[in-house]
């Protein structure tokens, strides 16, 4: 039986997944309509699902578009979602390195930080949501409204109820990959996790 992903706020299914996913069962969960989703919803109601459906939640670049009292009500509602051997897998901005390498550059906000298939993204841009994809839709919901560093992250997935936690970081991105129990054989191969 093949695996049920559930990618919260991935904006559309052209946007590819880490090649750790080929051949799982892919649902796209967005706010926004224009991205076509397989279910139409704001992550932070999760909870009005159905319980325990999924494998896994590949959350990338989303989490930070909530208020930083919100996270954990999204949280709930991956564990909500999620089978009990779930997980889930979450990347945001490592905002700990963007201020680092801004001040060792001496950037300042509107200044380019890196190049990106988007064009060139600013501090700014980092920091509060891509200008221009905020100005030319029209919708907050592109904004950042928070922001993590891995010790920050690794507190509010440890709160939401994830038992085994591996975070690394690295490109100015924290991954993290948040386990409801503890994660198999077959999922720590394909990760290469260490033993738990």
């Amino acid at each position: 039986m093949r695996k049920k992903l559930l990618n919260v706020g991935g904006g559309s299914k052209q946007i590819g997944l880490p090649p750790q996913y080929a051949g799982v069962e892919h649902l796209l969960l967005d706010i926004d309509p224009a991205g076509e989703p397989d279910v139409l919803c704001d992550a932070r109601e999760l909870g009005t699902l159905e319980p325990a459906q999924f494998d896994v939640i590949y959350c990338s670049h989303n989490l930070e578009h909530y208020h930083r009292h919100e996270v954990p009500r999204v949280l709930a509602g991956f564990m909500h979602v999620l089978k009990p051997d779930g997980y889930a897998h979450i990347r945001v901005p490592d905002m700990q390195a963007v201020m680092q390498l801004a001040v060792e550059r001496k950037l300042d906000l509107e200044d380019v930080l890196y190049e990106s298939p988007a064009g060139p993204i600013m501090v700014l841009d980092v920091m509060y949501g891509l200008g221009s994809q905020i100005e030319r839709s029209g919708v907050d919901f592109y904004a950042h409204k928070t922001g993590f560093t891995r010790k920050s992250l690794l507190k509010l997935l440890r709160e939401a109820g994830f038992t085994n936690v591996f975070c690394g970081t690295g490109n100015l991105e924290i991954t993290a990959l948040a386990f409801k129990g503890t994660p198999d054989a077959q999922t720590r191969a394909l990760f290469s996790l260490p033993p738990v």
